[in-house]
C-alpha cells in the first residue's frame, strides 16, 4: 500500500512559471503567478530553456499574453510610477537568466512600500535590479554612438549589432529621430530581431528570417560610400605619434568593434 504524500512536503512544492526572455513574456508571467494566489514565497519565475529541473517544483509554461503583459505594465505605471515601470522594463532587457524572478521579487517590494522603493538600494531585490537596470541602459548608450550604417540598395541604409542585451527597442528610436525621412533597418544578429523604419513613418520591431539576412548580407559585402567615408575619417584624424591601444580599448571595447566599419574586419 502506498503511503500518501506528507504535509510538509506537498507544502515545500514550489510553482515555477516558464516564460518568453522577452518584456511581454517577464509581465505575463508576473501576471499569472501573481493571479495564482499560490503566495509569493510558493512561485517562482524563469526563462523558458534557462532553467534546471528541481525536486519538489512544478512547473507551467506561460504563453505570451500581451494584454496580460500591459494590464502589468499599466499598473506599474498608474498605481507606482514611471520610474518603476523604467527599472522593471530595463531589467527585462537584460541577458541576466535570473532576471524574471529578480523583477518579481523587485514588484513585490514595490507594491508594498510604493513609489520610494526605487531609492531602497539596501534592499537586495532592489539593488538587484537597479544593477541590471543600469548595465543595459549603459550599454544601450554606447549602442547609440557607436552604431554605423551602410548603404544595402536603393534607398535603404543598413545596420548590425550584437549587443549583450536586448537594447534594439531602446536605441531605435533615437535613429528614428536623428533620420525620420531615410529608410533603414537595424539588425540585433544574435536574436535575429531587426528594427525596420520606413521612410517618414513609425519604426516597429519585426523578426528576420535566415534566408532575409543571407539577403541582406549579401548586399553589404561590397564596398560603399558611407563605409569608406569611416574609414578616411578614421584614418586621417589619428595622430600616429599618440596612439595609445590600452586607452582606446578602455573607451572602446574590442567587442563593441564588431560591427563599426572603421575598424579592420
Amino acid at each position: 500500500m502506498k503511503t500518501p504524500p506528507s504535509k510538509n512536503n506537498a507544502e515545500n512544492i514550489r510553482t515555477i512559471f516558464l516564460c518568453e526572455d522577452t518584456p511581454d513574456g517577464i509581465f505575463t508571467a508576473v501576471y499569472d503567478a501573481w493571479a495564482s494566489g499560490l503566495g509569493h514565497r510558493k512561485v517562482a519565475l524563469e526563462l523558458d530553456g534557462c532553467f534546471n529541473y528541481s525536486l519538489f517544483s512544478r512547473y507551467i509554461s506561460v504563453s505570451t499574453d500581451y494584454e496580460k503583459s500591459f494590464k502589468v505594465a499599466r499598473s506599474l505605471i498608474n498605481k507606482l510610477s514611471r520610474q518603476v515601470f523604467t527599472m522593471a522594463y530595463y531589467a527585462s532587457l537584460s541577458e541576466a537568466p535570473e532576471k524574471a524572478d529578480a523583477i518579481y521579487r523587485f514588484l513585490i517590494l514595490a507594491f508594498h512600500h510604493g513609489p520610494a522603493i526605487i531609492s531602497m538600494l539596501g534592499l537586495p531585490e532592489v539593488q538587484t535590479v537597479f544593477a541590471l537596470r543600469r548595465r543595459v541602459g549603459n550599454e544601450a548608450h554606447y549602442f547609440r554612438e557607436f552604431i554605423r550604417f551602410s548603404d544595402a540598395g536603393p534607398d535603404l541604409l543598413f545596420g548590425k549589432i550584437h549587443p549583450k542585451s536586448n537594447v534594439l527597442p531602446l536605441v531605435a528610436p533615437c535613429f528614428s529621430d536623428r533620420m525620420p525621412s531615410e529608410t533603414w533597418l537595424l539588425l540585433d544578429e544574435k536574436r535575429n530581431l531587426a528594427a525596420f523604419h520606413p521612410a517618414d513613418q513609425e519604426w516597429r520591431l519585426t523578426s528576420v528570417s535566415k534566408s532575409q539576412l543571407e539577403a541582406l548580407q549579401e548586399h553589404t559585402k561590397s564596398e560603399d560610400q558611407y563605409r569608406s567615408l569611416w574609414k578616411v575619417f578614421h584614418k586621417t584624424i589619428a595622430i600616429k605619434e599618440r596612439m595609445n591601444p590600452r586607452c582606446q580599448k578602455n573607451q572602446l571595447p574590442l567587442w563593441y568593434r564588431r560591427n563599426m566599419t572603421e575598424f579592420p574586419d
